[in-house]
């Protein structure tokens, strides 16, 4: 079997138990599936958009623009979405707004601050250049759902755990200084279930958290959650962003 026609049996066995997830949860709207490249080639990029993917993941800033970069010339990639997944340090903002139509990472003020500077940066570029402007950058705002997450580490510039996110108390304030940005838009929460922990109390509870926000923000209606392992919990509990690499592209190559 060649790798599109591998791909496309792959997809379509994810894109199965999606259905069945979102049947068994009597939901009547379908996630965005979002195919994390993570590890794999451009090539494979242009494979996934040749049969209908149309939104693809990253969560390393390197990776992410040389691939960006070497499928911008593409037509068959041409209407590709490109979103930023992984933790991300203030110093590749710059980056990361050339090619990213979202960021699935806020967890802390300096990078909202950072991301809102290079997005500025980016306009005057393009308009420079005689480019259109491109849009607002969607931000989701990542909360780490273990508890032995602190507020204190997230407001700091490091990260509070292994797998990131801003604890529940530092959420508003966050969200607040998202929406304030003059070049960001509010898209949500993510969140990441943590290790040893039951994937449907987490998501639970992210759905809540959800609910909070778009009390205060209507429009930032956006859930990213659920990967490869626990998507349906996620699709339970009203994820609007699935976040699947393996089971699509197969295992990661060693990079050894």
């Amino acid at each position: 079997m060649d790798r599109q026609n591998e791909l496309r049996t792959r997809l379509q066995a994810v894109r199965e138990r999606i259905a069945a997830a979102v049947d068994a949860s009597g939901r009547d709207d379908e996630p965005t599936l979002i195919v994390v490249t993570k590890f794999f080639p451009a090539t494979d990029v242009a494979a996934l958009a040749e049969i209908g993917v149309r939104d693809v993941g990253e969560n390393r800033d390197q990776e992410a623009s040389a691939k960006a970069a070497e499928t911008a010339d593409d037509p068959r990639c041409s209407s590709l979405r490109w979103h930023f997944v992984g933790q991300l340090q203030s110093n590749k903002a710059k980056s990361v707004v050339r090619y990213a139509a979202a960021v699935h990472s806020i967890d802390r003020g300096s990078l909202i601050k950072a991301l809102d500077k290079a997005m500025a940066a980016e306009q005057q570029r393009r308009s420079d250049e005689g480019l259109d402007p491109r849009a607002n950058l969607q931000c989701f705002i990542q909360v780490n759902l273990d508890t032995g997450g602190t507020g204190e580490e997230a407001a700091g510039d490091g990260h509070p755990g292994e797998r990131g996110g801003a604890d529940l108390a530092a959420v508003p304030d966050l969200a607040s200084r998202v929406d304030s940005a003059g070049h960001l838009d509010l898209a949500g929460v993510m969140a990441v279930a943590p290790l040893g922990q039951d994937p449907d109390a987490a998501f639970g509870a992210l759905a809540e958290i959800a609910g909070q926000l778009r009390q205060q923000y209507p429009h930032a209606n956006a859930v990213s959650a659920g990967m490869s392992s626990d998507l349906e919990p996620a699709i339970k509990h009203g994820a609007t962003h699935l976040r699947v690499g393996s089971n699509v592209l197969g295992q990661r190559p060693d990079l050894r």
